[in-house]
This record gives C-alpha cells, structure tokens and sequence, in this order.
C-alpha cells in the first residue's frame, strides 16, 4: 500500500524513508535541490530589492510630511500683498502662498517662528517677488522699503479743506480731484438720514463732519474716490459702534444732523473732557426757548466762514462786527436761530460721544479761562462776564 506524501523534504522524513530516498540517482537530486535554491535567491533577490525601494520612496514621502514645500532664492517679477490689523503668521503665510509669492504657507510660518522680528510686521501693502524662499520673503516684508506706505493721520477739528490738502500732500493726488470726489456724498457711501432735520433749517450738503479723524494706511495706486469712501466707512464704523443716530432720536429728539454739527462745534470749542458740558449749553441755548433768539452766538462758526473763504480765522477779540453779523454767511450764529445749515469741523470719538451723552445742566454760557483751553461755565450773562475778566487776566484772547 502506498504512502501518503505529507510534503515533507527528504532530509526531514523518517529514517525507514531514507533508503529509499538512497536509491535515487545522486546526480538528478543534486540538480534538483540546485533548481530550487536558485529560484529562492531570486525571488529573494527580487522582495530584498522591492522593499529597499520602498523604503528609499517611503523616507522621501515621510521626509516631505515633516518638511515644509518651499522656493530657493529671492524670487522674480513683483507681487504687492495686502496686510491686515490683527493677521497672525498663518494668515499672511495663507496671503503669500495664494499670491504665489512662496510654495506653502507652511514654509512661512516656519520662518517666522525662527525670526522674532516677524512680530513686528506692520499692517499695510508690501511690495514682494514670486516664488521667494520665505525666509526671504519674511526679511523683505521686515524691510522698511518694502513696505508701500500712504499713511496719513488726520485729526480731529480739521475741515475739509485742511483734510483734501493732507490727502494731496501725501497721496500726491491734485487736491481738485478730492473736492471733485466728495460732490456726491451719497456714492461715498452716506445715507440721506445725514442731510434731514427736524427745525425745518436748510442742511450744507457738504462732506464737512464726515471726515473722521484717524490714522489711515490707504493702498496703493488708489484714487480720491476710493480715499474718500474708506474714510466714510470708517465714520459709519464709529456710528454704528457709539449707537449715534439711534441714541440721539431716542433720548433728544432731534435729528442726527442736528447733533453731528452740535459734536463738530464743541471740537473746535474746548478740550475732549469739557466736549460734554459744551454740547449742553448749545442745546440749552437753542432748543429750550430760554435764551435771546434761539441763536448760538458762538464765535467758532463765524471763522470757519472766513477759513473755507481763504480770509483766515481770527482771535473773539478781533473779529469785527460786520464779520459776526454778516447777513451772507450761511453759517451765522449770531443772528440766525438754531444750529447752522451744516457741521464746521470733523469731530472725533469723543466729541461724538458728547453729542449724544450731554449732562443736564443749566447753563447757557461757557468760555475758555485759560491759556491751556480749560471751559468755565455760567448761567447768566453777568456771571459770563466776569468768566470772561478771569480768562483775559490769564492770557486769553
């Protein structure tokens, strides 16, 4: 009976077996256990080799996992980038890399967590090259030169003369092209609630009072329009945030306009703690029906007149009576009751606020009693005059 073949090598059956095994020709063994053993260093051969370049394919993947993908060298051509207030690396890296300016946002975060200098990048616009190495591109954002500044600052109690003629002087746009610009007011993005009353007076329709003082970073190769609509939605933005139009017909009762000229009044009138205690007395004196003829009688309007005229302000002391009382003037306090048709400077925050917040007294005067611009207050005109005495002995004119 035969046995079965349990697929045991020969060397491994059992010695009864091995006799037999003897009985073959010893050539024809040797050639077949030689066949076998080529093939298995082959296929050795062949798995060892495969998996040698597996691991040579398989270090480079993991190699590109912990490396980040980055240029060589300084880069070509020109790219201008836009940085934002309050960006962290990451976004401006996200900036860059969309800009092709560098091969992965990746490779310029690395570089500025290597660089300490990189927490002093500046919002604004940078004028940078494409395909840079990002360290490079970090060095040439950290590089004064790099950076495209049309920085302007305006500040507060400026008219719209004096802010066209900062915008020109730095923007190197002709003054004309900004008065040509701020013609229509409502495509700068101000809405009709701006030119309305409740007293029935005439409005300015001017861009006077709009202008919000602050410090602008404006991009490059932009126009007069484009200025002049990133200031008004800054002024918008400061409305908004104070809750301006709403407050002032909630709790006064009169129109924003009303208000927003009451603010560019007390800009020009005394210091931002004393804003408040102006912007009462003009309320007192022209919508309480207690003071002569509803009039303001505030000098500041009469020379804003005579600026935006080209004659120039001049001291209370010195302005004549023709100019105080002159009948061509549309901004006449003197004789004409309520505020005047329109605002006389570009009031900031804190004259903003104090047209919506003013404390309730009763006084209907107020002048500066001393060189520094401090404001007394009285409540009739006797008191006022001797206010007034006080304010000459301490160099006021």
């Amino acid at each position: 009976m035969g046995e079965l073949d349990l697929g045991w090598d020969d060397e491994e059956r059992p010695s009864r077996h091995r006799r037999r095994a003897a009985s073959a020709p010893a050539r024809g063994r040797r050639k077949g256990r030689g066949g076998r053993t080529f093939l298995a260093l082959f296929i050795s051969l062949l798995v060892f080799g495969g998996l040698a370049l597996g691991v040579y394919v398989g270090v480079d993947r993991v190699k590109d996992m912990f490396t980040a993908a980055d240029y060589n060298g300084g880069g070509s051509g020109e790219v201008t980038v836009e940085v934002l207030p309050n960006q962290y690396a990451a976004d401006i890296a996200n900036t860059l890399a969309e800009k092709g300016v560098v091969k992965s946002a990746k490779a310029f975060v690395e570089a500025a967590k290597k660089d300490e200098r990189s927490k002093k990048l500046q919002p604004g616009f940078y004028k940078l090259r494409k395909q840079m190495a990002a360290a490079q591109a970090l060095s040439l954002m950290l590089d004064p030169k790099s950076r495209l500044v049309n920085k302007v600052t305006l500040p507060e109690g400026l008219t719209f003369q004096e802010t066209f003629k900062k915008l020109a002087d730095v923007t190197k746009i002709p003054y004309e092209e900004f008065e040509k610009a701020s013609q229509d007011t409502k495509a700068l993005g101000l809405s009709d609630v701006w030119f309305q009353r409740q007293d029935g007076k005439g409005v300015a329709k001017s861009i006077e009072g709009f202008l919000f003082p602050a410090t602008y970073d404006f991009p490059p190769n932009v126009d007069a329009t484009a200025i002049l609509k990133i200031i008004i939605n800054r002024f918008n933005q400061e409305i908004e945030s104070l809750g301006f139009i709403d407050g002032v017909q909630s709790s006064l009762h009169i129109s924003p306009y009303e208000a927003l000229i009451g603010a560019s009044i007390a800009q020009v009138e005394g210091l931002d703690k004393d804003q408040e205690g102006i912007v009462r007395v003009l309320y007192n004196r022209v919508y309480s029906g207690k003071f002569p003829c509803s009039c303001l009688q505030v000098d500041s309007t009469v020379n804003y007149y005579l600026r935006i005229t080209g004659k120039g302000a001049k001291p209370s002391t010195e302005l004549l009576n023709s100019e105080l009382h002159n009948k061509k003037n549309p901004y006449n306090a003197h004789d004409v009751p309520g505020m005047p048709i329109g605002p006389i400077s570009n009031p900031g925050t804190s004259a903003l606020k104090a047209a919506i917040n003013p404390p309730k007294h009763d006084y209907y005067y107020f002048c500066a009693i001393d060189t520094a611009g401090n404001t007394g207050y009285a409540k009739t005109y006797p008191e006022f005059e001797k206010l007034w005495a006080q304010a000459q002995k301490n160099g006021v004119k």
